[in-house]
């Protein structure tokens, strides 16, 4: 199944699908869930289902553009690394893959083995949402949590994946010291589960080039380079970069680090209680982060 990428305006976009739902008499997930062949992104990102905060990032995301540019196919299985609590991605991805017949992985952070209680309450609330617990939207399909955290790192079936793909995550992998830095193993899993010929998408937050290079991401910025010596020590080969999610506004120079930026708008160093006083205005206007995107693939020899 080839995945197409509509062209359309975003006001005809709009127009469109609401003309659809109501020749259709649908409204909201019905509506998603009647409409969606898996080839079309148009009702997925006009969909109820997305929030109109979620839909106000995709000027800074570009979900289409960059989905296509990694090759996501309705009819593959696919794992999305850590989605987070409200996932963003996850609300595109998995009702393309649904549709298309494919099988959809979230590989959460959450230990069900931990005695925290807030990560028991976080998986609780994930599955209830988006598993397919009673009361979980249709839409979504068959979401398969799986984990991946510290030395858990089996994501899917050796060998049974077509699609890896993370959002802003490698900076949250990486801390300076071998005891704690998982980004390597977890490049490595991310190529045991792959099938041979299968992709690695990335993106992540981008470190400018002349800044020497932080093994601990502390302001949440990674080199491409990096990223790639990562892959390449997994075993894979680089396929493509795209500037798809670039923004020349942004220098990386931030009092608190990317958090600085919006959606997080970071007021003050973490952990502490955010400042009134803080003028947000300069990096309001500079918008959200400079982004890498980069497609990486398993060889298939």
């Amino acid at each position: 199944m080839t995945l197409r990428i509509s062209q359309k305006p975003a006001n005809a976009l709009v127009t469109g699908v609401m003309a659809a739902i109501l020749m259709t008499g649908l409204t909201g997930m019905s509506a998603l869930k009647a409409l969606t062949t898996g080839e079309d992104y148009e009702v997925v990102l006009a969909s109820d289902a997305r929030t109109d905060e979620e839909r106000a990032r995709d000027p800074w995301r570009h979900p289409a553009e960059t989905l296509e540019f990694f090759g996501l196919e309705g009819d593959m299985t696919v794992a999305e690394i850590w989605p987070g609590g409200n996932p963003w991605y996850l609300k595109i991805i998995a009702p393309i893959i649904q549709e298309g017949g494919g099988t959809y992985y979230a590989v959460t952070p959450w230990d069900p083995e931990s005695e925290n209680t807030r990560v028991h309450a976080a998986i609780k609330k994930f599955d209830e949402t988006f598993v397919g617990t009673p009361g979980a939207p249709a839409a979504w399909g068959t979401v398969h949590r799986t984990l991946m955290r510290g030395s858990k790192t089996d994501i899917a079936s050796e060998g049974s994946l077509d699609m890896v793909l993370t959002f802003r995550n490698v900076h949250n992998w990486m801390t300076g010291t071998p005891e704690t830095d998982n980004s390597q193993a977890y490049m490595n899993a991310f190529y045991k589960a792959l099938k041979p010929g299968g992709i690695l998408g990335v993106v992540e937050h981008r470190a400018d080039d002349v800044r020497a290079e932080d093994p601990a991401a502390a302001n949440g910025y990674v080199h491409v380079a990096q990223v790639k010596a990562l892959a390449a020590t997994a075993g894979f080969e680089f396929v493509a970069s795209s500037e798809i999610n670039a923004n020349p506004k942004d220098t990386g120079d931030h009092p608190f680090g990317v958090w600085t930026l919006a959606p997080n708008r970071r007021t003050s160093p973490y952990g502490q209680d955010p400042d009134p006083d803080f003028d947000s205005t300069p990096w309001d206007a500079i918008g959200e982060s400079d982004r890498m995107t980069l497609k990486f693939r398993k060889p298939k020899n």
